[in-house]
């Protein structure tokens, strides 16, 4: 039987000739001794277990705590790597916007230069096709007046005035031999 703070407030000792019969009180107290032994067991054995409970929490407190630090410093980390990979990739694109800017620069410089090339070309062929030009017409005229001393030839020599060619000298004396 378990004693209540109500049984033992309600616990009326009979009186005897001499006052409470001893045995009785004896008996209670035994009882309420047990009692609280067991009281007390039960609450040393509540006190470990709510002072275990409790560095269970501070170990669970102290784990969410470094949990939580840990997921700070990560996210942190994971901002960092953000920013430097945005960073990197602006300064990779603005390398990229650079180097294409210097190829286009060198592609139209190439482009005017061959512009040039092909103008400068055009005029030496001009100057090329007016030399042959004037070359041809050179020869022309040498052949036309090599044309004309053949005729010329070709037409009656020219006389001493006495009627003697000066062609015909030679074959003349080649008749007298």
């Amino acid at each position: 039987m378990r004693i209540t703070p109500l049984d033992i407030q309600q616990k009326q000792f009979p009186v005897k000739f001499r006052g409470f019969d001893m045995d009785e009180v004896y008996a209670f107290l035994e009882l309420v001794r047990e009692e609280m032994e067991e009281l007390l067991r039960e609450n040393a054995s509540l006190k470990e277990s709510i002072a275990r409970h409790e560095n269970q929490l501070k170990d669970y407190k102290n784990m969410e705590t470094a949990l939580r630090e840990t997921l700070l410093t990560t996210q942190q980390m994971v901002d960092d790597y953000k920013n430097n990979a945005r960073k990197e990739a602006e300064l990779v694109i603005r390398e990229a916007e650079i180097k294409a800017e210097e190829m286009l620069r060198d592609a139209q410089e190439r482009v005017v230069k061959i512009h040039e090339d092909i103008v400068d070309l055009k005029g030496i062929r001009r100057h090329f096709k007016e030399e042959l030009k004037r070359l041809i017409q050179s020869h022309m005229q040498l052949i036309e007046f090599d044309a004309e001393r053949e005729g010329e030839e070709e037409a009656p020599a020219p006389s001493d005035g006495n009627g003697v060619d000066f062609l015909d000298e030679g074959t003349d004396n080649e008749a007298a031999e």
